[in-house]
């Protein structure tokens, strides 16, 4: 498996790890961002971080059925996680600001559902896809990302592990608590929520 540190020195090279003040899709603030989808632009790059993870996940389940990836950051990484795993893949897309399964996709009962992001920060994408688990009447056996950055403290996700490749401490802030010196650099909107 792939080293945190190796792992960290991928998102260098492909400018993965971008510096400034970011509202991220969850509407918290932050001084650092991880763009996946610069990762993701370097195929033979990306491949080494899901090689890894699916070991990972391999390890961690020992029976998965079916891979949901929240449209649009995981579906690359569900894909490709469930070629490495041969697993069938499916994803989610917002209608009406809501997470549905569109394009003639669905998750049988009682099959066992493992949801990949691209990166998780509060968790609200994969709890919202977990509805959609719940709903079909099938097991949610957990969760996976390539970048985990989740505090306990704004992480919505309760009583099941992540499981990620890199697991990052980046502070973020509410609106109304942002440092001063991170108040002072103009705002960028990277995520796919807020796109002004």
């Amino acid at each position: 498996m792939l080293s945190l540190k190796n792992s960290l020195k991928v998102l260098r090279k492909t400018n993965a790890l971008l510096d400034g003040h970011f509202i991220l899709s969850s509407g918290l603030h932050s001084q650092l961002y991880v763009q996946c989808a610069k990762v993701l632009s370097y195929p033979n790059l990306a491949s080494k971080l899901c090689i890894s993870l699916s070991k990972k996940i391999k390890k961690k389940y020992k029976k998965i059925d079916l891979i949901l990836a929240p449209a649009i950051g995981g579906i690359v990484i569900g894909y490709e996680i469930g070629r490495l795993l041969k697993i069938e893949t499916i994803f989610a897309e917002r209608v009406k600001g809501k997470f549905k399964l569109r394009r003639g996709f669905n998750i049988k009962k009682n099959s066992k559902v493992l949801i990949i992001e691209d990166v998780i920060t509060t968790g609200g994408s994969s709890l919202e896809c977990s509805k959609l688990v719940q709903k079909s009447k099938a097991k949610l056996v957990g969760y996976a990302c390539l970048i985990d950055r989740s505090e306990k403290k704004n992480l919505k996700i309760k009583n099941k592990s992540i499981i990620s490749q890199v697991k990052i401490k980046i502070p973020v802030y509410k609106g109304n608590n942002i440092p001063e010196e991170l108040s002072k650099i103009p705002v960028t909107y990277p995520g796919s929520r807020f796109i002004k």
